[in-house]
Parts: structure tokens; C-alpha cells; sequence
């Protein structure tokens, strides 16, 4: 009979596969523990601050983990499935970016216990989503509900996400910002959902953290244009946000204009002269005295003759508003976007008692205040003494921010402290000795995790 000098066993190969694939586990855990293990120290109030060095010799100093994640260069797939895992909770919730790495990292270390006993991965995961919904149940259930329309409770949790934060010193006014700024942008009471991007946050370098404050008005980084000694102060203003250039048009791309003599060369230019001129005068008509201009990428926005006439016309300008800017300003102001010179008209300009540029040591920004018919959206003026505590102070002021809403979105509070995640540790280990075969194993494996 012919014999198989090479072949190998059946069971020989089925033991290789089996260990190629405990080994891939096993990788797959440990990376996973190693990034929460990474960004565990940065836990809680005690946690300490992380300094990141990016290869542009940019310096980013914080204990947030979705800010300390991002800014790590992560390769293997589970490392960057958590990093997902932070920015997911940073969108939704705000805070409580490094909890959920850690909780992550400690259900894995749960699995691999579990999967050293030879149980399949896919029971040990549905199990596991079960004992979820479980504690899902266990943390309503504790839960203690509370009255939007108190203040005092919003400060407190507001000041809570802030105390393990580098700006804790000054949580007292932060949180009260974070509470007010929310509150303002509320449609009604009983709103369940808040536009973030309803509140525009300008940093300023200079002065202290406890400089910042909640603007009754609106404030823009732009600042006023000088080049025609335009004013930096108006009274009584009446606002206007148009959305066309104030400069002379341009032939199309495949044309061109032939100028054989000085006289057609005089003549073009008393003719861009006009149109300028005449463009001014609409707007000055209209009541208009402080005029925002969006920013143009075919052309100058505004040329420096039109800000000749606007100034001999006693016009403010503020060129460069980014379109991305246009919607919170007239929500803000209570103005309409102007399309074009026809369009120019009183009830499309926004009214404010003042407006004034100040200085900094940053430059300078734009402030409005006294506005006639403010809509639900506010801005927040940040200052610090560099630009490390500046960024610092924006995250730490955003997860305030997220703290707040997610009280509107669901009006209840739960124990703080590590008593929840006793709680449903503890409530699912005893339900799972009255629990037989191997869903209670695998409940006792969570509740351990």
C-alpha cells in the first residue's frame, strides 16, 4: 500500500488553529488593557495631568481621555477601536472619557479569565449583554430625579465634572457659566435635547481664568478694519451681515479687458469709483452703521476704497466672518443675511445698545452688547495666561457644558463616588448564584470584571 511520508494528523492541525486563535485573543485583550492602562492614572479627582509632545513640538497638557487618546499614534485595531469608543462618549455625553477605557479594559480583563476556562467568545458576549441590560435596570432603579428649574443642582454637577480638572480653582464660575449658557439656549422648559453649537466660545490670551465671563451679547474673534481710519465704537448700533462683495468685479476666467489709452484707464477708473460709492450709499441709506462682511475666496471682500467711503460715511467694518459663522450671527443679532445691494433694507439689520472693540494682549475682538432682539444662542469670552491653559480651559468648559445638557436630556442623578459600579457589581453577582449553568458563570465574570 502507498503510505503519506508528509501528511500530518488531523488533530494536529486542529490543535495549531486553535492556538493561532487563542493567540490572536490573547493579543487582542492585552492591547486593549494596555490603552486603558495607559490613561488609568488619569482617573478621578486624584487623577494626574498628562504632557503630549506631537511631532510639531505642539505641547498638549490634560487628564481628559479622549483629548489624551486622540493625541496618541495607536496602530493595532482594538487600541483604536477604544480610542472610537472615547471620542463616541466625548460627542454624547461630554465627560466620562477615561471611565468608559477603563471600564473597557477591565470587562476584557473579565473575558480572558472567562476564555482561559475554554468558553466560547460568542456566549461569553451575549452573556455579557444581558448582565448590560441588567445594569441598565439596576442604575434607573437608584436613580434620584431632579427639577430643571433648580439651579443649585445644576451648579453642583457642573462643578463636580470640574474638580478634577486643572482649572478646579475656579469651578465656582465656570460652573455657573456652563448652567447659564445652557439655560439660555433652552427653547422652553421642558426642552429635552440642546444645540451645543448654539454657544460660540472665543479665547483671548491674557488676564486670568477668572476673567472669563458669559457675554450678554455676542463676541467675535474679527476685528474692526482701521485701514481707512474707520471708528472702533458705536452707539446705537444697526447691524448688517451681507453676504456680497464690496469691490470691483472681475471679468469671467476666459476673459480679458485691452486698456490702449489713458483716457480708458481714467474712465474705468471713475466708473469702479461709482459703483463703489454707489454700493455705500445703499448701505448707509438702509441705517446701517456697523457692517460684517463674509469672507470671499474669488476676490477682496471689501476693497481698501470702499473702506474709504464706509469710513467717511462713519460705517464700522468686519471683514472675514466665515460662513460657518453666519447662521449663530443672525440668531444672535436677530439679523438677516444680505445677498446683494437690492436686498438692503431696515428690517434686515440687527440693533445693539453698543459696540466696541477691545484690546488684549491676544489683539483685539468685537463685543456686542444691549441687543435689541437677542435670539437662543450666547457667547462665552475664555481668557488665561497662555495657550496651554486656555485649550485646557475650553475642554474642561465643554464637558461642563455636556454635563448640563445631558441633566436636560434625562432629568435624573445617580450616586457619584463609585457607589453605581458597586452597586451593579454587587446586584448581578447575587442574582447569578440563583442563576444555573453557564449564564450564571458568565453574570459573576461581569459582575467581577
Amino acid at each position: 500500500p502507498l503510505s503519506c511520508a508528509f501528511s500530518r494528523p488531523i488533530g494536529a492541525e486542529m490543535s495549531e488553529k486553535t492556538h493561532k486563535k487563542e493567540a490572536v485573543q490573547a493579543s487582542n485583550i492585552l492591547a486593549g488593557k494596555a490603552v486603558a492602562q495607559q490613561i488609568r492614572t488619569s482617573l478621578g479627582p486624584r487623577g494626574m495631568d498628562k504632557m503630549i509632545s506631537s511631532g510639531k513640538k505642539d505641547v498638549t497638557i490634560s487628564n481628559d481621555g479622549a483629548t489624551i487618546l486622540k493625541q496618541l499614534k495607536i496602530d493595532h485595531p482594538i487600541g483604536r477601536a477604544l480610542v472610537q469608543l472615547s471620542e463616541a462618549q466625548d460627542v454624547n455625553c461630554g465627560d466620562g472619557t477615561t471611565s468608559v477605557v477603563v471600564l473597557a479594559g477591565a470587562l476584557l480583563n473579565a473575558c480572558e479569565k472567562l476564555l482561559g476556562r475554554s468558553l466560547h467568545p460568542t456566549q461569553v458576549s451575549d452573556a455579557f449583554g444581558r448582565a448590560r441590560d441588567e445594569a441598565v435596570n439596576i442604575l434607573q432603579e437608584i436613580s434620584i430625579p431632579i427639577d430643571i428649574a433648580d439651579r443649585d443642582v445644576l451648579v453642583r454637577n457642573a462643578s463636580t465634572s470640574l474638580n478634577s480638572k486643572m482649572v478646579s480653582s475656579s469651578s465656582p464660575l465656570l460652573s455657573d457659566i456652563a448652567v447659564d449658557a445652557v439655560l439660555r439656549i433652552m427653547q422652553t422648559p421642558e426642552d429635552t435635547n440642546v444645540d451645543l453649537k448654539n454657544i460660540h466660545i472665543v479665547k483671548k490670551l491674557g488676564e486670568t481664568v477668572d476673567e472669563s465671563e458669559l457675554v450678554n451679547g455676542l463676541v467675535l474673534s474679527q476685528k474692526a478694519s482701521h485701514t481707512a481710519g474707520g471708528p472702533s465704537r458705536v452707539r446705537n448700533a444697526k447691524i448688517g451681515l451681507i453676504q456680497f462683495c464690496i469691490s470691483p468685479p472681475k471679468t469671467d476666467m476666459e476673459c480679458s479687458v485691452v486698456i490702449k489709452e489713458y483716457s480708458q484707464m481714467d474712465r474705468v477708473l471713475r466708473e469702479e469709483r461709482q459703483y463703489l460709492l454707489n454700493i455705500c450709499k445703499a448701505i448707509k441709506k438702509s441705517g446701517c452703521n456697523v457692517l460684517l462682511v463674509q469672507k470671499s475666496i474669488l476676490r477682496d471682500a471689501v476693497s481698501d476704497q470702499a473702506l474709504h467711503f464706509l469710513s467717511k460715511l462713519g460705517i464700522m467694518v468686519l471683514k472675514d466672518i466665515d460662513r460657518t459663522e453666519i447662521e449663530f450671527i443672525c440668531r444672535s443679532l436677530g439679523c438677516l443675511p444680505i445677498a446683494s445691494v437690492d436686498g438692503i433694507s431696515p428690517q434686515k439689520l440687527g440693533s445693539a445698545d453698543l459696540v466696541e472693540e477691545v484690546p488684549t494682549a491676544d489683539g483685539k475682538y468685537v463685543r456686542f452688547t444691549g441687543v435689541r432682539h437677542p435670539g437662543r444662542a450666547v457667547s462665552v469670552l475664555l481668557r488665561g495666561p497662555n495657550r496651554l491653559m486656555l485649550d485646557e480651559l475650553d475642554r474642561s468648559l465643554h464637558d461642563a457644558f455636556c454635563v448640563v445638557r445631558s441633566l436636560v436630556k434625562r432629568r435624573f442623578l445617580i450616586p457619584g463616588g463609585g457607589a453605581p459600579e458597586v452597586e451593579v457589581g454587587r446586584r448581578p453577582y447575587a442574582v447569578s448564584q440563583k442563576i444555573l449553568g453557564g449564564d450564571g458563570y458568565w453574570f459573576r465574570g461581569f459582575a467581577g470584571g
